[in-house]
C-alpha cells in the first residue's frame, strides 16, 4: 500500500528531526506524502519545519496550528517525539520528572488537541507513540512508564472519543537503534547482546496505519524486534 501522490497528504510529525521521528518523515514523503515537523532541531533538507520546545505544551500546540495552516489541513499526525531520564526517584530532581512526563504525556495530548479540528475535517489518522514499558512497569523509570502508561490510556480513551470522526492507532514500539540512549550512564544503556530494532520497519508499520482508508482503524500495534527483552 502506498499514499496516493495526487493527494499528497499533509503529515505532521513531533521529534522528525531525528530517530524514529525522522524515519517516519522519510517513509511519508517517498510514499508520496507531505511530512511536517515540530522538533528543536531542522528536519531533513527541505522538509517544513516550526522550532519547538514541546515543554512547553501551550507553544506546541500553537506551533501545531502554524504547520496545519501552512500545510492547507492535515490529513495525519504522529507524536513521535520523546525523551527519557532514568534513574531513580529520589535521585531525579522534581523539574526533570515533571519534563519527562510533559514531553511524552502532555504535549501528546496538547498536539492531537490542536490538530482534531484539521484530522475531523479530512477524516485522518492519529498515531501516537508509547512504549512497551507503556505496558511493562520497570525499576528506575517511575517517569519514563507513568508517561507512557499515560499514552496508552489517553489514546484508548481518545479512539472511543472520536469513533467515526478520525482513525486513532496507538503504537508501541521496543527499543530501536537511534541516539535515544546517547548520554546515559552504561547501567541504563541496552547491554552488548541487546537486540534492537531499525527505526524504519516501525516507520514501515505507522505508514500502514496512515494509510488505512476512512472507515478503518489499526487500534493497535506493538512492533519491537523478535527478541525485545520489555516484551511481553
Amino acid at each position: 500500500m502506498t499514499i496516493d501522490p495526487s493527494t499528497g497528504r499533509a503529515v505532521l510529525v513531533t521529534g522528525g528531526a531525528s530517530g524514529l521521528g525522522a524515519a517516519v518523515v522519510d517513509a511519508v514523503a517517498k510514499a508520496g506524502g507531505r511530512p511536517f515537523v515540530l522538533d528543536r532541531q531542522p528536519s531533513a533538507a527541505g522538509v517544513p519545519w516550526v522550532e519547538c520546545d514541546l515543554a512547553d505544551t501551550r507553544a506546541a500546540e500553537r506551533a501545531t496550528v502554524t504547520l496545519a495552516e501552512q500545510a492547507g489541513g492535515l490529513d495525519g499526525v504522529v507524536t513521535a517525539a520523546g525523551t527519557d531520564l532514568p534513574g531513580r526517584l529520589s535521585d531525579i530532581p522534581g523539574d526533570r520528572w515533571d519534563m519527562v512526563v510533559t514531553v511524552d504525556l502532555l504535549a501528546t495530548a496538547a498536539v492531537v488537541r490542536a490538530a482534531l479540528p484539521y484530522l475531523e475535517r479530512s477524516h485522518g489518522t492519529v498515531v501516537t507513540v508509547a512504549s512497551t514499558l507503556g505496558l511493562k512497569a520497570v525499576s528506575d523509570a517511575t517517569a519514563y512508564c507513568a508517561a507512557k502508561f499515560g499514552v496508552v490510556g489517553f489514546t484508548r480513551a481518545l479512539a472511543a472519543e472520536t469513533a467515526g470522526q478520525i482513525g486513532v492507532t496507538l503504537l508501541i514500539p521496543g527499543g530501536m537503534r537511534t541516539a535515544f540512549f546517547d548520554g546515559r550512564t552504561e547501567q541504563y544503556k541496552p547491554g552488548p547482546d541487546a537486540v534492537l530494532n531499525d527505526p524504519a520497519q516501525v516507520a514501515a508499520a505507522v505508514l500502514f496505519a496512515l494509510e488505512q482508508p476512512p472507515g478503518s482503524a489499526i487500534r493497535e500495534m506493538v512492533v519491537c524486534a523478535e527478541q525485545e527483552s520489555s516484551y511481553p
